[in-house]
């Protein structure tokens, strides 16, 4: 009976290991506080977020389609890359898109301490801040990656985890080509979608590229691209 016992502690571990796994990858769930991989309305609302940098040139050309378009984005922006170009950060706040907090070195927040997940969230903030942001600041998750710390920590300071429910360009075979991104995410997206992009390094070229066709494309279906905040502003629930 013993020897029963002790071979189904390994299995009893392999399988608490995939049940974190899963948790720790869930675009839909989390142990503490909300997560909001979209809105449920249907109204034909979406919203359009940009992750990472801010980098000079890919904020100016992000900035130039969102201008012509006549569209607000939400730019979930990491600290590090902030810091370094704070007149980016600026321009998003002077065009008057939303700012989020995308963490302060985009490292995986699985097995870290509430101490680190503070560090990372808070040095984040006071950088937006000094951009001159003045509304309230959602978070996403680097690589959508969160188990317990994090939440937590979100959950005991009000704020809700964004996540989303189309990544057009995650796909390597889709991220290669601008036509095919714009493809994906219009087949992907109904009433209450986040969407999120991958446009301001020189190695994401297809997504900038997609940007204005994703907008047009979207139009054309009868969908009005907004915020975050905006968007969570209409959720049914």
């Amino acid at each position: 009976m013993k020897k029963k016992l002790l071979m189904t502690v390994p299995v009893f571990l392999l399988l608490g290991a995939g049940a974190l796994w899963q948790v720790g990858k869930s675009r839909t769930f989390q142990f503490f506080g909300v997560i909001v991989p979209r809105i449920n309305t249907t109204e034909k609302l979406a919203a359009l977020t940009f992750d990472d940098g801010p980098t000079p040139n890919g904020t100016t050309e992000i900035l130039r389609v969102l201008d012509e378009m006549q569209v607000k984005a939400t730019f979930f922006l990491i600290g590090s890359e902030l810091e370094k170009n704070p007149a980016e950060g600026r321009r998003i706040v002077a065009a008057g898109h939303e700012i989020g907090n995308h963490s302060y070195s985009h490292v995986r927040m699985l097995l870290v301490s509430p101490a680190f997940v503070r560090q990372e969230i808070e040095k984040t903030d006071q950088l937006i801040r000094a951009a001159g942001y003045t509304q309230p600041i959602h978070f996403r998750p680097p690589y959508g990656k969160k188990l317990f710390a994090l939440p937590w920590y979100l959950s005991r300071t009000g704020r809700k985890t964004i996540t989303w429910d189309v990544e057009p360009d995650s796909n390597p075979e889709i991220a290669a080509e601008a036509e095919k991104i714009i493809a994906e995410t219009r087949s992907r997206v109904r009433p209450g979608s986040i969407i999120l992009l991958h446009a301001m390094y020189p190695n994401r070229r297809p997504s900038l590229q997609a940007v204005r066709g994703i907008i047009e494309t979207l139009q054309r279906d009868g969908y009005r691209l907004a915020t975050i905040s905006e968007l969570l502003s209409h959720d049914d629930r």
